[in-house]
């Protein structure tokens, strides 16, 4: 069941306030019309607006109340007047409780950060029950620009200075074209009951002196500061939209991915008017810190070999590349393969297939597929890791040659190495997997059969 609310009566400013959020739901493509929305609701002035203006706007509303316990009583009091309120409008109501201190001990957070987890990882759980089509909640205009502040205050990049984001996944911001001023007018006009929280007016929290002291001293230097804020996040917003287009043009270039392993062509990267930028762009998805960038930066140019380490990934310095890999340990397991099998996934995708030979048959020259007489096989087969004193017969070679060897002049690098597989028949390699097989496994004129392999 869904409450729709009148406009017939809403004064003129008020309808323009409607008109205003709508088009800003629409612009961002947040909701479909008569959309199921879950509403994050408070109490406080800037969501009982929200939850006021979307039923105004005929969405399907549900009320949902986080109960953080920080303010002993407080917290009682705004659960009993968010309750009431979902009775007065005949709607839904889910509520929870969180002991939000406890958790952000455990988990080594700030309370903001914790009350903002547990918030967000409860509502996903419940617009997957109620089969929501996105979650609203009530950030608005100013707080948009206090995060900017925030943000640019400890340091940040160009998406730092967007502020907040209208979407995040199911998460949506449908308020955050609307100033605080004018949430304050609505609730006025509208004669909405609702609660304040006290903590609102403390300096406890980092986002209460931007909002009490940090640009009440800027408004004494330009009295329209917030509007001048304002405006520059859509800038910001516009610039990033290009910087991101930028980038992915960019990372084409520069970027390649090779047997699970990213590549980044340092000659490219070279040639980009501001390295430092790029090289950020690139490696911060990999958890790759400032220090540690600034570090390879300074390396681009010198030797090969060098480590580099996030906490989940490595990062090497080759002659021609930066390979970035997962930091993890090289699996020492092997593998068996018999005669019956036509694939395996583990410890990579491999195809197997028997054919017989034919007038039309043409032996393959890709590294990743390769043909063998099936008559030199002796099953199982065996995949294990490359070890010191391998040697095999390289194709269209007579001649014995050291594994070690045969990657140098190869020029595989360290993670390249640490990688490789060898399929072997009894003690001898049949195959350095996707690299080169053996000569005396090679199709002859007197072979009849084959074993086809191809990695998938």
């Amino acid at each position: 069941m869904y409450v729709t609310i009148s406009t017939t009566k809403i004064p003129k400013y008020n309808l323009k306030m409607l008109a205003k959020v709508q088009n800003y739901i629409q612009q961002h493509k947040l909701l479909t019309p008569n959309a199921r929305v879950i509403v994050g609701v408070s109490g406080g002035a800037d969501s009982v607006a929200l939850l006021h203006i979307l039923l105004s706007l005929g969405y399907d509303c549900v009320i949902a109340h986080c109960n953080f316990h920080l303010r002993m009583e407080e917290s009682n009091r705004d659960e009993v007047f968010v309750r009431n309120l979902s009775k007065s409008l005949h709607l839904s109501f889910y509520s929870i409780d969180f002991e939000t201190t406890k958790y952000a001990k455990e988990h080594h957070k700030s309370i903001e950060m914790a009350a903002r987890d547990l918030r967000y990882e409860w509502f996903y759980q419940l617009v997957e029950k109620l089969d929501a089509q996105a979650i609203a909640v009530a950030h608005h205009a100013d707080d948009s620009i206090e995060t900017m502040l925030m943000n640019l205050v400890r340091g940040t990049g160009l998406r730092g200075l967007t502020g907040i984001a209208a979407r995040n996944e199911k998460v949506i911001r449908p308020l955050l074209c609307c100033t605080r001023e004018e949430i304050e007018t609505y609730i006025i006009r509208h004669d909405l009951e609702n609660i304040t929280d006290s903590t609102n007016a403390t300096l406890d929290y980092q986002r209460n002196k931007f909002r009490n002291v940090v640009l009440p001293l800027l408004e004494e230097i330009n009295p329209s500061v917030r509007q001048t804020l304002y405006n520059s996040l859509e800038r910001f917003e516009g610039t990033l939209a290009i910087y991101d287009q930028a980038i992915t043009h960019i990372k084409e270039k520069i970027l390649q991915v090779e047997n699970e392993l990213i590549k980044l062509n340092i000659e490219e990267l070279l040639k980009q008017v501001d390295v430092p930028t790029v090289l950020y762009e690139l490696l911060q998805p990999y958890g790759f810190g400032k220090a540690v960038m600034e570090q390879i930066a300074i390396h681009l140019e010198g030797e090969s070999g060098k480590l580099f380490y996030s906490d989940t990934h490595r990062l090497l310095k080759d002659r021609e590349y930066l390979i970035i890999s997962n930091n993890e340990q090289i699996s020492s397991e092997e593998y068996f393969i018999s005669d019956s099998q036509t694939e395996i996934n583990i410890p990579f995708p491999l195809k197997i297939s028997k054919i017989k030979i034919s007038s039309d048959f043409l032996v393959s020259k890709q590294k990743y597929c390769i043909h063998v007489d099936a008559s030199r096989l002796s099953f199982p087969l065996h995949l294990r890791r490359w070890s010191e004193g391998d040697s095999f017969f390289p194709f269209g070679m007579n001649k014995r040659k050291k594994i070690s060897d045969f990657f140098i002049d190869n020029k595989l690098s360290i993670i390249e190495k640490e990688q490789s597989w060898l399929l072997l028949s009894g003690d001898e390699i049949v195959w350095v997997v996707g690299q080169r097989m053996d000569n005396r496994y090679r199709v002859t004129d007197e072979t009849k059969d084959v074993f086809q392999f191809t990695i998938s």
